[in-house]
């Protein structure tokens, strides 16, 4: 049973600790506005207590020519800096020509990418593998959506259509599927510790390891990457909430520290719906071509938020206000109204 992600309603009164952070966007795009504030927020509470910051590209599916270039610009343009990551080039790596663009693609220096990662990821599924808590799964996404909304089903959950199959019955279905790699999970639930929703128990089902394309999870390569370069806390969008439980428990499996986590409320429209593009003008290249001036997060930070008018706050004011938690929680739950113009 999953409890409602509620914050927490007695947040203490102590500051919370600062730990090894990171921030690993997917290079599907341009960052929006919600994912720059995720960001700054990430570095802030690393930075506020002398900790390392890393950056990770997340580059092993739905990858845009350029995105990761303009984003790693994006979030140099807002003032923020990161530590060189363990296991990343010291050197900028020419990548290739962008088809349809000037320039040549690139890896920066001291970023993690994760298309640079996959012997580790393969180490970690041999791992569970040989603990027998892994299995091929040749099940459709029509197939488990359907078994999971029949009556008694776990929504969203997979219902282990394939966990006990036979051997001859996989070598028939290898013929018709290639297969995707599962979790043996030995619970259903698991409870994580949040900073601002507290104690929250979620789903722990038989969630994919490696798709069926051969593209290592989401699920595997973020606790693999955490582990690797010692994050101590995740800040991030309170949409991945639901995916800490699972993350948690196959730390656990693999035997590496647990990190803690900070899930924060998406940036939201004027409807309160999440922030999309059709919002208008959401990121920084966008701003700048509407004529908005971005400063630097030394020089002052804009937290555009629309709930009677358009406010800004200090980066400096913020940070001996991010000491507190009562300031962080009341910051951090406000809902980020974003609309077209101010």
């Amino acid at each position: 049973m999953t409890s409602s992600p509620t914050p927490s309603s007695h947040p203490s009164t102590q500051p919370f600790p600062s730990g090894t952070g990171r921030y690993a966007p997917s290079p599907s795009g341009d960052l929006h506005l919600g994912n720059l504030r995720t960001a700054i927020l990430a570095w802030a509470m690393a930075r506020r207590g002398g900790k390392p910051f890393y950056l990770r590209v997340e580059d092993l599916d739905r990858v845009r020519p350029g995105a990761a270039e303009r984003q790693i610009a994006d979030l140099a343009a807002l003032g923020l800096d990161w530590d060189a990551s363990p296991g990343a080039s010291t050197e900028r790596i020419e990548t290739g020509r962008v088809e349809g663009a000037e320039g040549t693609e690139s890896k920066e220096a001291g970023v993690l990418y994760q298309s640079t990662r996959l012997a580790a990821y393969e180490q970690a599924v041999q791992q569970l593998r040989e603990a027998n808590l892994v299995y091929e799964c040749f099940c459709t996404r029509r197939e488990i959506q359907e078994a999971s909304s029949a009556p008694h089903g776990a929504p969203g959950a997979y219902p282990g259509t394939c966990r006990e199959l036979t051997e001859a019955q996989r070598e028939e279905r290898r013929t018709q599927r290639p297969p995707a790699l599962r979790l043996r999970a030995e619970c259903t639930s698991y409870t994580v510790q949040d900073d601002f929703y507290g104690a929250y128990m979620g789903l722990v089902d038989d969630f994919v390891l490696v798709r069926n394309d051969g593209t290592y999870a989401y699920n595997l390569t973020s606790v693999v990457d955490d582990a690797f370069v010692g994050v101590e806390q995740i800040v991030r969008g309170d949409d991945l909430l639901p995916s800490a439980p699972r993350q948690s428990y196959l730390a656990q499996l693999l035997g590496v520290v647990q990190p803690r986590y900070a899930h924060v409320p998406l940036a939201l429209n004027t409807e309160g719906k999440r922030l999309a593009k059709r919002d208008g003008a959401v990121t920084l290249p966008q701003l700048r071509e509407a004529g908005v001036e971005v400063p630097t997060i030394w020089g002052g930070l804009p937290l555009l938020f629309r709930c009677i008018t358009w406010m800004v706050l200090p980066i400096r004011w913020m940070f001996r206000c991010l000491m507190r938690r009562r300031f962080w929680s009341v910051l951090t739950r406000l809902v980020w109204l974003l609309s077209r113009g101010s």
